[in-house]
């Protein structure tokens, strides 16, 4: 009888073990495949961004830099933006409300006067958010905007390197941030400690969040 007890004791223990064991994997395996999922999604957001302006480029730039040009404020630019940007992402033109709010990597909030606050935030397709922002209004070269993604719109974690990346689109030509990054740089700002900012670029060139 005693032997059974501890027979039984043992298997228990073991029990509660394995249990333990299961509890501890599964959220970090199922974090690591939301985490791929979103990674994927942004490499597609990009390569279509990418696409766009090479069909921009191809056969309208000209035209295109004239209106910017002809344009008389930062209003009446996003505005041509959002109207070349919308057949291929399918962009609300109603606001999204000032109750969304963004971290960084390392969870400090992106305050309103960081370079990286996106005040122009529209829906798009799939519920995705997708940021505007006029960096270069002054300047007579040609359209100067940043773009954000938020993969999967208003669902957490709204943070960048997570669910949210970014583009710098000057003069007919477009980089994911981080571009001007060293792969030490990229490394380092794509971890906990650093912004997320670059992993916009990192995960574009094949980089891992788990690295």
């Amino acid at each position: 009888m005693a032997k059974r007890k501890l027979l039984k004791l043992e298997y228990m223990v073991t029990l509660f073990v394995m249990i333990a064991v299961i509890l501890i994997i599964i959220p970090v395996d199922i974090e690591s495949t939301v985490q791929a999922n979103f990674i994927s999604r942004w490499n597609d957001k990009f390569a279509r961004l990418e696409y766009m302006f090479d069909v921009i480029t191809t056969h309208e730039k000209d035209e295109i830099l004239k209106s910017f040009k002809r344009a008389q404020n930062a209003e009446e630019r996003e505005t041509i933006l959002i109207n070349l940007i919308e057949p291929y992402f399918r962009i609300h033109k109603e606001k999204l409300s000032k109750r969304y709010t963004v971290k960084y990597l390392n969870k400090n909030k992106v305050p309103l006067t960081d370079k990286y606050y996106f005040e122009d935030l529209y829906f798009s397709e799939n519920g995705m958010i997708v940021g505007i922002k006029d960096i270069d209004c002054k300047k007579s070269d040609g359209p100067a905007f940043m773009m954000m993604f938020d993969i999967n719109g208003i669902l957490p974690p709204n943070t960048w390197g997570r669910d949210i990346y970014g583009a710098d689109i000057k003069d007919g030509s477009i980089e994911p941030f981080g571009a001007d990054l060293s792969m030490d740089e990229l490394k380092k700002d794509c971890s906990e400690s650093g912004t997320g900012l670059g992993c916009s670029y990192y995960y574009n060139i094949g980089g891992g969040f788990d690295d």
